[in-house]
């Protein structure tokens, strides 16, 4: 799982590339309300092997460490409303949003709306 804050590009910058190549769930929560993400990496880590084989990344964004034009990206992108405790957004390959998410997911849940993407079901076949 990956923080933007160890990277030195952008979010839009991060997600661009992996757009085509990998999905991403998007994760952004308020400092005081971390303990939101913690329960959501803590239900992905035992699906590791999942993850991989849907190629699906997990960015996590903690609201004190978004900087001011990364903020103004998900405010306008994914409209993000900076005073929620708790965002997700499941992007596609197609760097699409799927779903989102005002709570910590089942994985099994976001694995079941993976399955059903045409890409994925292509995927699958190979």
């Amino acid at each position: 799982m990956e923080s933007v804050a160890n990277q030195q590009k952008s979010l839009k910058a991060l997600l661009d590339e992996k757009k085509d190549n990998r999905r991403v769930l998007l994760l952004y929560g308020r400092d005081d309300a971390q303990h939101y993400l913690i329960e959501q990496q803590e239900a992905l880590t035992e699906y590791r092997k999942e993850m991989n084989e849907r190629d699906l990344d997990v960015i996590v964004l903690v609201a004190s460490e978004v900087t001011e034009p990364d903020r103004q990206f998900l405010m306008s992108q994914f409209k993000l409303v900076p005073s929620d405790d708790f965002a997700g957004w499941l992007i596609g390959k197609d760097g699409g949003v799927k779903e989102t998410y005002k709570k910590p997911a089942d994985p099994k849940d976001i694995f079941g709306l993976i399955d059903k993407m045409p890409m994925r079901k292509q995927e699958a076949k190979s």
